[in-house]
């Protein structure tokens, strides 16, 4: 009988523990009356109020497509390849264009990859290559090739991820 007294006390024991911690522990409820709060926290409102308008930039009405795979480019000094460079773009489009597009990836892809590739062979990945002077050049070149091929239903380039892994 004395057996089974002892675990039955410390399985007691530890679910009051259990029951007690989740108690205090517990978040406080949500008011329906509570002041909204910007998505960035308490500082973006006050900025807003300050009248810092560069914070807050307005909505855009352009449709954002994502190309499926990533840009592999070689990065080629002395006849080697010292690193590749991976580049994930989207494409800040009308919102009509969406099917236009996506009919010409290909061609787009093409142009994309050779501007890149010429980024490359002008040092634009060597050293310090996520600094802002060298990724406006990026953009622009694929901006200015993108509108090559979509005329004026491509009306941004985004470069949304870039990484450098060097040999």
């Amino acid at each position: 009988m004395l057996k089974l007294i002892l675990p039955v006390l410390l399985a007691a024991l530890g679910t009051g523990s259990g029951i007690a911690a989740a108690v205090i522990l517990a978040p406080e409820p949500e008011t329906a009356n509570a002041e909204p709060v910007g998505p960035c926290g308490p500082e973006q409102e006050h900025a807003a109020a300050a009248g810092d308008t560069h914070s807050a930039a307005p909505p855009s009405e352009n449709d954002f497509i994502k190309l499926g795979n990533q840009f592999v480019v070689p990065v080629v000094r002395d006849e080697r390849v010292t690193s590749l460079v991976i580049v994930s773009l989207s494409l800040e489009i009308t919102p009509e264009s969406r099917d236009l597009v996506l009919s010409r990836e290909p061609k787009l892809r093409d142009v994309f990859l050779q501007s890149m590739f010429d980024h490359a062979n002008r040092g634009g990945f060597d050293g310090y290559f996520t600094g802002s002077d060298q990724l406006d050049t990026l953009r622009h070149g694929l901006y200015k090739d993108g509108v090559a091929v979509l005329g004026p239903a491509l009306q941004g380039v985004l470069i949304v991820e870039i990484a450098r892994q060097d040999a």
